[in-house]
């Protein structure tokens, strides 16, 4: 099973890919604020020359995590929707695949925006563009109706509020459910 948070081994990488998977996990598992540039350096194993020659600011590395965490996570996204089955019913096992995994540190870009949205506006609009993107991933699984667009907006929203959910809940269960839910209202509702 792959999960968004699968990365490539950073070991034998060039030096600026080493930085930013070793980046992309601090910053995903412990926070971006929690995370200091040495820390990074030292876990990467590059000098700090090295570091910042490819990331000449902590702000660049965390654009540059932004950018590669929507990347790969859209990227999974498109691949778990399409194996479960393409339709608006993949929606929730495609999202307890990801919730299931050990590493699962909610909504990276919800995160962001909490931490630096307002000292980093980059971090907010990718944050913008992964949450329209994701949009349009679950847009593509509805039918051609003139309220595809606002179920497509609907379910958006009750996806963020399952991945919130299912980040501090003991169990991921209950946002499933209730995500499950809403599928099953906006299907109804789109068929009647």
């Amino acid at each position: 099973m792959i999960q968004p948070t699968a990365l490539p081994d950073a070991a034998g990488l060039a030096p600026d890919a080493r930085i930013l998977l070793t980046a992309h996990d601090l910053f995903y598992r412990d926070g971006i604020r929690a995370t200091g540039v040495d820390r990074v350096i030292a876990e990467s194993g590059v000098a700090k020359k090295t570091f910042y020659r490819y990331f000449p600011s902590k702000d660049d590395l965390i654009v540059a995590f932004l950018d590669f965490r929507h990347d790969n996570w859209m990227t999974w996204f498109r691949a778990a929707l399409k194996r479960h089955g393409g339709t608006l019913n993949a929606l929730v096992p495609a999202l307890a695949e990801w919730f299931g995994d050990e590493n699962y540190r909610g909504c990276a870009f919800i995160n962001s925006v909490v931490e630096v949205g307002a000292t980093l506006p980059q971090a907010v609009d990718i944050s913008r563009r992964h949450k329209r993107d994701m949009t349009a991933a679950i847009r593509a699984l509805m039918p051609a109706s003139r309220s595809a667009k606002p179920d497509a907006q609907a379910l958006a929203l009750a996806v963020d509020g399952a991945i919130v959910a299912a980040q501090f809940a003991e169990s991921p269960a209950e946002a499933l459910k209730a995500l499950a839910r809403v599928v099953r209202a906006i299907k109804r509702a789109s068929e009647a």
